[in-house]
């Protein structure tokens, strides 16, 4: 008869016991023993169905291909620029992948992309040297231009993100700020000053209490508490006035005549 020791999103150490009998698979950080199956590293046991994962707690970056990172340019070449990533590996952003115009052989590209400008920027490629090579070309891949850098732990990216991205979308709705995840342990916030300040509170909640169980409620009371109002209500809001500049576009569409309605720019 099979049986399991361990609860989902428990924390567990090297060589604990996980589960017992063969109803059980053992996933990325788990081995089998015979019948048994046991935590070969620290990590947050996953119970997916059938299968046991466990997510690190900690450890660095290591790049994939279509991960999604936010990285600093920190030197420029006439070919394209040198980038941050902000692990050991060494990322380059040729200029074909950068822009669509057309740059004259000599331009000077610090007018396309500056040293220290930070960007969101997709992995295209990893060489067995460990190379990084970085693409602009997509949606929402662009210079990064206000607004805040985080850091935040890599390993705790799917936390951040949460399921179907219902974490990081309740911190957005509640604080009305554009946030961009990056898989590399970095994450642009982008609101209103105090906004800002709340959904950066918000995702250091998140990494220190990664562990723990029933996260997305305790995130929800925070943001309510510091907001004065709840979640439905905010969301009812931001409905409100989206139907409301909707309305407005459409009366301006449908309006012909120039002398009775003029559109404030």
């Amino acid at each position: 008869m099979s049986e399991i020791f361990i609860e989902n999103k428990e924390v567990v150490v090297p060589g604990q016991l996980l589960a017992k009998g063969m109803d059980y698979i053992p996933g990325a950080g788990a081995y089998r023993t015979g019948e048994e199956i046991y935590a070969n590293r620290v990590g947050l046991i996953s119970i997916n169905g059938r299968a046991l994962k466990l997510i690190p707690l900690s450890g660095p970056y290591m790049p994939k291909r279509d991960d999604l990172v936010i990285c600093q340019v920190n030197d420029i070449f006439m070919s394209g620029w040198r980038i941050n990533l902000f692990t050991s590996n060494s990322a380059m952003l040729p200029l074909k992948d950068a822009t669509n115009s057309f740059v004259s052989k000599g331009s000077d590209l610090s007018r396309i992309l500056g040293i220290g400008d930070f960007i969101a920027a997709k992995v295209t490629g990893v060489t067995t040297q460990k190379l990084v090579d970085l693409s602009l070309k997509g949606p929402g891949l662009r210079r990064l231009t206000g607004g805040q850098i985080v850091k935040f732990s890599p390993t705790k990216f799917p936390r951040l993100i949460g399921k179907s991205g219902s974490m990081v979308s309740l911190i957005k709705d509640m604080t009305g700020c554009f946030i961009i995840v990056g898989q590399n342990g970095r994450v642009w916030v982008s609101g209103e000053p105090e906004h800002e300040v709340l959904a950066v509170q918000a995702i250091n909640m998140i990494e220190k209490l990664a562990h723990t169980s029933g996260l997305t409620d305790k995130v929800k009371i925070f943001l309510e508490e510091k907001m004065g109002k709840s979640y439905d209500d905010v969301r009812e809001e931001r409905e409100a006035k989206r139907a409301e500049r909707q309305a407005n576009n459409n009366f301006g569409d449908n309006n012909d005549d120039g002398d009775d309605y003029e559109e404030d720019n």
